[in-house]
């Protein structure tokens, strides 16, 4: 029903305005009485097995659902019913910002992938925190970034404010550094700025009574030279783990119409490049720390050899746009054969 009906529909739409319209619907869907229940029979798989515990916490199965989708936490609950194991809100920033002008997001049917160029839109960390608060039972992991205005040498600050503000209400933190969609955002992910955003995130970590897991999503587009030292700041700062991988720049291969606009690709053409990443990291640091993989799983194959390659929890956002909400499912039940 979702390919044959609802996706050629909602492909009909501007992507942007199909979100939101998506969401309102949702929002609205679970407002009627035993849809939730009805929602989670269908989608939800419950199983031991598909237990993990990584980094401090017991995850109920391995798939989650990546930042972006969500990024004021306006749909964590919901979202939470189609199976998924946990829920990434963000990215977040300290102050409230529109994001890049429209039109910031292309969808590439022919390549199975999106271009986005958004550029953290989001109502700011304040605002997402008080949806939070309502949260009782879903795992929550916390995306930060910097705002558009802050220069790169105030980075930290813009950092450490969403950290405070949103600690007593996330599982996991994720510091984004690698999105492209900021101007100079990248160049955090040098190996000395970045060092030293982790250690001061760290030593707020540190501070309290029982800190929370940190974790790093970086570019897909680092050399290995630059993955090396990736490993060697995981090293240093003792952080948790890492998120592998965010967008890409890269073009290659793709045939759509929109495939030169700028911004961040995911999606299949993303697919092998992460899987690569996620072994490097994997391979090299002898699995030193957990990775989250992430980019480009379309289908349970994709979600397994993440997993085969190192990861130990996935994550989806274009999969679950383009194949719909039984991708979870199925990579869930793929995942249960093989144990």
């Amino acid at each position: 029903m979702y390919h044959s009906i609802i996706r050629p529909l909602l492909f009909n739409i501007d992507p942007e305005k199909v979100h939101y319209f998506t969401f309102s619907m949702l929002r609205k869907l679970f407002k009627l009485p035993g849809i939730q229940s009805r929602i989670k029979k269908e989608f939800v798989v419950e199983d031991p097995r598909l237990e993990r515990e990584v980094f401090g916490i017991k995850f109920k199965n391995p798939v989650g659902l990546a930042a972006g989708f969500d990024k004021d936490a306006k749909l964590y609950k919901e979202l939470s019913n189609f199976g998924f194991g946990f829920i990434e809100i963000g990215t977040l920033t300290p102050k409230p910002q529109p994001g890049n002008e429209k039109k910031r997001l292309f969808r590439l049917k022919e390549d199975k992938a999106i271009i986005n160029r958004m550029g953290f839109n989001n109502g700011g960390v304040a605002e997402a925190v008080e949806r939070l608060k309502k949260n009782k039972d879903v795992l929550i992991g916390g995306n930060i970034g910097k705002n558009k205005v802050t220069p790169n040498e105030k980075a930290v600050d813009d950092y450490r404010i969403c950290f405070n503000a949103l600690f007593d209400y996330v599982d996991y933190f994720v510091v984004n550094v690698s999105s492209p969609n900021t101007p100079n955002l990248r160049e955090l992910q040098d190996k000395a700025p970045l060092t030293a955003l982790l250690n001061t995130l760290q030593q707020e970590n540190l501070k309290r009574s029982a800190p929370k897991p940190i974790l790093l999503k970086i570019a897909p587009d680092l050399t290995d030279s630059q993955l090396l030292d990736i490993i060697d700041i995981i090293k240093e700062t003792g952080i948790a783990g890492v998120i592998a991988t965010n967008t890409t720049i890269s073009r290659e291969g793709l045939t759509s119409p929109d495939k030169d606009e700028t911004g961040g690709l995911s999606g299949k053409p993303l697919t092998k490049r992460a899987t690569e990443v996620i072994r490097f990291l994997s391979e090299k640091s002898n699995r030193a720390f957990p990775i989250i993989g992430v980019g480009g799983i379309m289908s349970p194959q994709d979600a397994i050899e993440k997993l085969e390659a190192g990861a130990s929890l996935v994550q989806l956002y274009t999969g679950f746009i383009y194949e719909g909400p039984k991708l979870v499912k199925k990579i869930n039940k793929e995942i249960l054969k093989r144990s």
